[in-house]
């Protein structure tokens, strides 16, 4: 997280590539430390806007996390929220992708009221990320 509070995306996707392979390798896919590991290559690959590799990545981790951690838990809530924006980020996404984006944005504002309450900054940012979803939907 430092090197991308640092604005040193490449050095912290290549960094958290590495984890990630190793916490596959160790523990598998669906353990917990790897799940968290995968959420931050996840926000890494979405931050160099490498969006081909980000969303398979974040589709294979939710149903995991959605298991292992549930649908409640933050980083489970992180990785749904992330591949929001990987689906209305990319420059050629649907209306349908945007629509997708849209509702699971929904779903995690919602969440993350019930669970952190709506002052909490996650919430806020969460809001935040769905009104720029639903103005790039407008606008589709």
């Amino acid at each position: 997280n430092c090197h991308c509070d640092l604005g040193r995306d490449d050095e912290a996707l290549a960094l958290r590539r590495e984890v990630y392979a190793g916490m596959v390798a160790v523990y598998g896919v669906s353990h917990e430390r790897t799940i968290l590991n995968g959420c931050n290559l996840g926000i890494s690959l979405n931050n160099l806007a490498l969006w081909d590799e980000a969303l398979p990545l974040l589709r294979q981790l939710l149903p995991a996390a959605r298991q292992l951690l549930g649908a409640d838990n933050d980083v489970t809530l992180d990785i749904k929220l992330n591949l929001a924006h990987v689906l209305y980020n990319v420059p050629e996404s649907s209306r349908d992708d945007l629509l997708e984006a849209e509702t699971i944005m929904q779903g995690v504002v919602q969440r993350r009221r019930q669970v952190f309450g709506p002052a909490h900054p996650r919430t806020l940012l969460a809001e935040r990320a769905l009104s720029r979803a639903r103005a790039k939907l407008a606008r589709a």
